[in-house]
């Protein structure tokens, strides 16, 4: 486990080195002073830009200044936005949470639903009920999330009603932002209308929620649907079948358990496929995450925000991928190298 453990923090090492120096690249890249696209201080004077020159290390050399950026990106300075001139660390933490709220609902939807289907799409193998549940994923595969969208929107919005077209939650309901997380911020809070808010907030989370998890339980009905076949045909379960355990015993004993392990290790393939997902659901829905504001940073030009957005949606992403490497590997010591088996 502790080379295993060494591997993955080279890989994490080495990846945050090359997203640093893409993301100090892109002011090089971008139209303009690549000292105010770093910083992003679009009005500053002649004065403010020789502070900002030496703060950044104008005066030496590329090497250092890329070292310099580093330091101030592990510090938390980000520069601030050029179109409202606000810190980009305070707007990505106040975004970045409803983001997260918002995925994670979408991939627990995706998983409850893709992975059932999957399971039994194996365990009915080559029958109409498999047939048919491999139409509906490649069904739901095909169709552009936008679309979805806003179709859900037409149908199941405005002509019957049940959910909210936009937002996170009613203007109405003012509720005390402690952790970023909406539905935890209800929860935890002391307000008289506390359950309203609750079940108003669950109103606008569910249908763009269930509009991002379209794609990825679809890949999870194949991923699952793959699984269980493979784990169905290997010898422990024909040994079980001998001892004269019924197939149901088998399946729910031994097959389903072995097979979720399996899916764990495309977790994290999924959730970066779901961000991406995400960042056009929020520009559809009018969600207030980092998302739909890194695409408005790009019409609008703001080149500080596109590089410091980039960079944390990435890492983040990398981060995700770290954590269920680590939790595959818990799970499955033959994925931790060749010392524990092949």
């Amino acid at each position: 486990m502790l080379i295993f453990t060494l591997r993955r923090l080279n890989l994490f090492v080495f990846t945050i080195f090359l997203l640093t120096v893409l993301s100090f690249s892109l002011s090089f890249m971008f139209p303009g002073d690549s000292l105010i696209n770093i910083s992003g201080e679009v009005t500053a004077n002649q004065e403010r830009l020789e502070e900002l020159a030496a703060s950044y290390g104008k005066d030496s050399g590329i090497v250092s200044q890329y070292f310099t950026y580093v330091g101030k990106i592990f510090s938390g300075d980000y520069g601030v936005s050029m179109v409202t001139g606000l810190p980009l660390a305070d707007t990505i933490i106040s975004l970045i949470p409803a983001t997260i709220e918002l995925s994670l609902v979408a991939l627990f939807i995706a998983m409850i639903i893709g992975i059932p289907l999957g399971f039994i799409g194996a365990i009915r193998h080559r029958k109409n009920t498999d047939n048919v549940i491999l139409s509906i994923a490649m069904v739901g595969y095909s169709l552009p999330v936008f679309w979805v969208g806003l179709m859900a929107i037409q149908f199941l919005s405005i002509e019957l009603g049940w959910f909210p077209t936009a937002g996170q939650l009613s203007p109405v309901y003012e509720i005390e932002s402690q952790y970023g997380i909406l539905i935890i911020d209800i929860l935890l809070s002391d307000s008289a209308y506390k359950w309203q808010a609750f079940s108003d907030a669950t109103s606008h989370l569910i249908l763009p929620a269930a509009v991002i998890a379209l794609a990825p339980a679809t890949m999870f009905i194949r991923l699952a649907r793959t699984a269980m076949l493979e784990v169905l045909e290997t010898p422990y379960i024909r040994a079980a079948k001998a001892k004269g355990l019924s197939f149901s015993q088998v399946v729910y004993s031994h097959a389903i358990r072995n097979a979720l392990i399996m899916i764990v290790r495309h977790i994290g393939l999924q959730f970066a496929n779901l961000i991406t997902i995400a960042m056009i659901t929020e520009v559809i829905f009018s969600w207030p995450g980092i998302g739909r504001w890194l695409i408005e940073s790009i019409y609008q030009r703001d080149y500080t925000a596109i590089q410091v957005g980039l960079l944390i949606l990435s890492s983040f992403i990398f981060v995700v991928h770290i954590f269920i490497d680590f939790l595959y590997a818990a799970l499955n010591p033959l994925a931790r190298g060749k010392k524990h088996g092949s």
